[in-house]
């Protein structure tokens, strides 16, 4: 399973690329707004950090107009691709997208049939928002895992990106169900690879070799 920050940050970028193990980006509007950057800077600035798919969402909603962002935004960089909501309109303009060999992210995906249309439509990637689901007492995980039987069992090419992680056990859920992708912000990201056991036990190790690594 890939790992994509879900972030407009460029030091959280950074500090996720540095570790070798993050493969790309997600961003959406709000993340944008929260830095106070320019959305096309900032897009172009993330291509270049993390050399891997770069997630940039247009605000049309119509498909002509997502259509006319869609191509501007995707040429900006070799890296970006192109989110379009999950609506009608957004699945007309995914297929005319993908014949042109315009890679999009399908978003704001809440179930399977909505993600089987979006397959059928060309899209790239669909994310499903587990935590959005959570919120409203459904099982997120769930919606991915089904997801991905319903792609396997049609051969659907789509890769199944679990988006809105609130944790890091949703990212083991993610995980163990068989998403492509895992996209979670930098704060889950370093959730993930921590377990007091793990830092029980060095601090033992080195306290061990504090008292025999003067013996001669």
């Amino acid at each position: 399973m890939k790992i994509f920050l879900d972030t407009a940050n460029l030091d959280e970028i950074r500090a996720g690329v540095e570790q070798g193990l993050v493969d790309g980006v997600t961003t959406n509007p709000s993340l944008v707004a929260k830095e106070q950057c320019k959305f096309k800077d900032r897009v172009i600035e993330i291509c270049e950090v993390v050399g891997g798919p770069v997630s940039a969402e247009v605000t049309a909603t119509d498909t002509a107009g997502m259509i006319s962002e869609a191509r501007e935004i995707s040429g900006w960089h070799q890296h970006v691709v192109v989110k379009i909501p999950l609506i009608p309109a957004g699945l007309s303009a995914i297929r005319v997208l993908a014949q042109e060999g315009i890679r999009t992210n399908c978003t704001l995906c809440f179930s399977v049939t909505q993600a089987w249309l979006a397959a059928k439509a060309g899209a790239t990637y669909i994310s499903p928002f587990v935590g959005r689901l959570d919120d409203i007492g459904h099982d997120g995980i769930e919606l991915v895992a089904e997801i991905r039987e319903a792609y396997d069992q049609h051969g659907y090419m789509t890769e199944v990106l679990a988006a809105s992680l609130r944790h890091a056990m949703h990212v083991k859920q993610a995980l163990l169900v068989g998403a492509d992708v895992a996209t979670i912000p930098f704060k889950v990201f370093q959730q993930v690879v921590k377990h007091p056991l793990t830092d029980k036990g060095l601090s033992a190790f080195l306290a061990d070799w504090e008292k025999v690594k003067d013996i001669v």
